[in-house]
């Protein structure tokens, strides 16, 4: 088996039974293993009889263990990079460290292994496979909004935390026209559970049950040929209204967040 120098590690999202022979293998075998929380990780350790030392490393402390582990490395020690669940680098540390060891020529490598948006995905019937992963929602209300109109035909993935999911799906709901979305919950564990429904239904559903653990969702792009309809009636009115082309392809690439050149031959064809 080729070695590496730097080893990228998934671990399971819930279900420990979900961890691969490949990743205890790397993760027994390397020098080092970097962690975002010790606790977290060593009792996946202790489960799998894996003695191999840790090193914490979270987004309070990347920059400076850049240098200790490229020393580490450099005295030819092998390390693995974990997070405290799923794919290291969605949404977790590891970028900067991951950039600039590739800048140093270090050999690294990335494991297959669990990862909540594609277990998630997997059991949410799409019509198409475009879809644009936001990562975690930001706060803000107007962020929010300006990332569904931007993406309004594309279907939207995001985490999201428990105590703040009821107030998401209310600026989603008031955005759109009561939109269709799929809330997955505790993914791999006892309790996992996938709500797929209008914006609405899905509200009302968490008023009356548990909204707990690891929430992965989805906003489903809207259908294109209701938003091309939908377009083409916009473009109709605003010419009629002696806009330009130029204006119109302006003025509705921002309102549906569509390409504009591809507007602006829209409006010369009808």
């Amino acid at each position: 088996m080729k070695e590496y120098d730097f080893y990228i590690v998934p671990t399971p999202i819930g279900n420990l039974g979900d961890i691969t022979l490949r990743a205890i293998e790397v993760l027994k075998s390397v020098d080092i293993i970097a962690c975002e929380d010790m606790r977290v990780t060593q009792k996946i350790l202790n489960h799998f009889d894996i003695k191999t030392k840790c090193i914490s490393y979270h987004k309070f402390n990347e920059k400076e263990r850049i240098e200790k582990f490229v020393e580490l490395l450099n005295n030819g020690q092998k390390i693995a990079l974990v997070s405290d669940a799923g794919t290291p680098l969605f949404c977790d540390p590891g970028s900067i460290l991951v950039e600039e060891l590739r800048k140093r020529d270090f050999k690294i490598t990335a494991l297959p292994g669990a990862n909540a948006v594609a277990t998630f995905l997997s059991q949410n019937a799409r019509e198409s496979e475009d879809f644009y992963f936001a990562g975690f929602l930001p706060k803000s209300k107007t962020q929010i909004e300006s990332i569904l109109k931007k993406y309004k035909s594309t279907n939207i993935v995001f985490y999201e935390s428990p105590n703040r999911l009821m107030n998401t799906l209310e600026i989603i709901s008031r955005f759109r026209k009561n939109p269709k979305v799929s809330i997955g919950r505790e993914l791999t564990k006892v309790f996992e559970e996938i709500i797929t429904d209008n914006c609405e239904n899905v509200i009302e559903y968490f008023k009356n049950n548990t909204l707990k653990g690891e929430i992965v969702g989805m906003v489903f792009g809207e259908n294109s040929k209701n938003t091309d309809m939908e377009l083409d009636e916009k473009i109709e009115k605003l010419k009629n209204k002696n806009f330009s082309a130029k204006d119109i392809s302006i003025i509705l690439s921002e309102l549906y967040g569509a390409n504009k050149n591809d507007v602006y031959k829209r409006v010369l064809d009808i």
